[in-house]
């Protein structure tokens, strides 16, 4: 064979290798993509309703089967307490079909979001057992473990350390009934206004050291206490005993890790690092909107999970 012939056959066969060699290497991720995007993550991570709803219609159990492909294994769902029982239960039977956890739903008679637990008042402490009791029975239905409380507004006409005490009372006599039926309030310092009692984890530390039971416990919120204290690696290490539950949420604007300030992968590494097994909740907004705002969603997740 002449030289030249044989360098043009050689060149050929060398762009077949390639080109072979290339479409073998995105055949072979076009394989493996599918895998990873359904493999669960580093953490668990807990969307809500309506988080997926256009990529998995309106149906909260459809919603439910679109995250457990994406990898999740719980959900959070902070209105389940007035859904219908019916759903409820169906909701419960589907997460123990998926193997996947329920997360916080929300304590709440109505008294959430005004002066209420600060004044010792009777009414306001009826109405806050009762809705405990009623929180126990849900729990049974979709095999909860957590639940938020929030004690409300301050009461200004009275001192804060008698307040205090008021919302000691109170918590003491929730977890008593909390106790019985497994189930642990989480107490969640926010951000959204002023008046909210309860503002920063060494607070609510506090109040859980005062009420000294299993059933009385920290969620401890990312994104409001980015907003209230900051320091956040610092101060989940100083509250870690009383810490039962976390919930994501980018600052500002309150959307998935990557889109604010907080450099979520160092977070996510830490809580990792300190052997947290319990459920993260995703209790913010989608960044973007429709199918490709929930694709990026989910994109941000694995990046953030990308610590090891």
């Amino acid at each position: 064979m002449e030289r030249r012939t044989f360098l043009q056959h050689g060149t050929l066969a060398g762009i077949s290798a390639l080109t072979f060699g290339a479409a073998a290497t995105a055949g072979a991720a076009d394989t493996k993509q599918p895998a990873a995007a359904g493999k669960p993550f580093n953490l668990d991570y807990a969307p809500h309703a309506g988080m997926f709803k256009n990529s998995a219609g309106e149906d909260f159990l459809d919603q439910i089967r679109f995250m457990h492909d994406q990898g999740f294994r719980s959900i959070e769902d902070n209105g389940m307490l007035k859904r219908d029982k019916a759903l409820q239960n169906k909701i419960g039977e589907l997460l123990a079909k998926l193997n996947m956890r329920m997360g916080v739903f929300v304590i709440d008679g109505g008294d959430n979001w005004k002066v209420s637990l600060t004044t010792g008042k009777k009414e306001f402490l009826d109405v806050f057992l009762k809705t405990c009791e009623a929180s126990v029975e849900l729990a049974k239905r979709v095999n909860a473990k957590w639940a938020t409380v929030v004690p409300g507004y301050f009461e200004r006409k009275l001192p804060i350390g008698v307040q205090t005490g008021n919302v000691i009372d109170a918590l003491r006599r929730g977890s008593e009934i909390l106790e019985k039926g497994g189930l642990t309030m989480v107490l969640e310092p926010l951000s959204d206004n002023p008046d909210l009692f309860m503002r920063t984890s060494d607070q609510t530390y506090m109040l859980c050291r005062a009420v000294n039971s299993p059933s009385c416990k920290i969620l401890y919120d990312i994104y409001h206490m980015q907003r209230n204290e900051g320091q956040l690696i610092a101060n989940i290490d100083l509250c870690w005993s009383e810490i039962a539950y976390i919930q994501i949420g980018d600052n500002p604007g309150r959307k998935e890790p990557g889109t604010g300030e907080i450099n979520y992968r160092n977070v996510f590494r830490h809580l990792y690092n300190k052997g947290y097994k319990g459920v993260m909740g995703m209790e913010h907004g989608n960044a973007k909107p429709g199918k490709e705002g929930e694709q990026a969603l989910i994109q941000a997740y694995r990046d953030a999970d990308n610590f090891l």
